[in-house]
């Protein structure tokens, strides 16, 4: 059964390492459902966290193609209910200075903000998990959506639980 899943790894922070990254996904045919991409601490090394959909045997697959590529210093495909996952949407909504007390009461209950006004429109940010954020969405729709910036899911371990560079004597001493 397809699943979405979320994966995180961390690579070198170089030129063409996302191209080799996603061409995997498209060599494969898999499809990418988000992106997101970061430095870490360490600037020499970049995060990428990616949400894609497949069952147990195309989520161990793209883990093991991951893991092959030499930009990558580790790959963890991320427990849903042992990670946090968050997003950001901008929405810019038409909405007239007389006519607002809705959209800044779903504002206000879905704890979003307000980050620019004019006398026509709202420019509105949220964050959360993803079906709360295509729930204000979908709330927001009839207003009129005028522009929408969405970025992917960035996923973090719950507790001690780290996501970082292991050596080869670590994953033996693990195994």
């Amino acid at each position: 059964m397809e699943e979405k899943f979320v994966m995180s790894m961390l690579v070198k922070n170089e030129a063409g390492v996302l191209t080799r990254v996603s061409s995997l996904f498209g060599r494969r045919n898999f499809n990418i459902d988000s992106l997101s991409v970061g430095e870490t601490l360490d600037r020499a090394v970049s995060r990428i966290t990616i949400t894609a959909f497949g069952d147990e045997y195309v989520k161990r697959q793209i883990q093991l193609q991951l893991e092959k590529l030499h930009d990558v210093i580790v790959v963890k495909s991320m427990n849903a209910c042992d990670c946090v996952t968050r997003e950001l949407l901008l929405i810019k909504v038409n909405v007239a200075q007389g006519n607002r007390s809705e959209v800044m009461e779903a504002i206000a209950i879905f704890r979003a903000k307000v980050i620019d006004i004019t006398t026509t429109s709202l420019t509105v940010e949220i964050t959360g998990e993803h079906s709360k954020c295509n729930a204000f969405l979908e709330y927001l729709r009839p207003f009129g959506i005028v522009e929408l910036c969405r970025t992917g899911v960035t996923a973090i371990a719950r507790g001690s639980d780290i996501l970082e560079i292991t050596t080869k004597e670590d994953k033996e001493k693990e195994n």
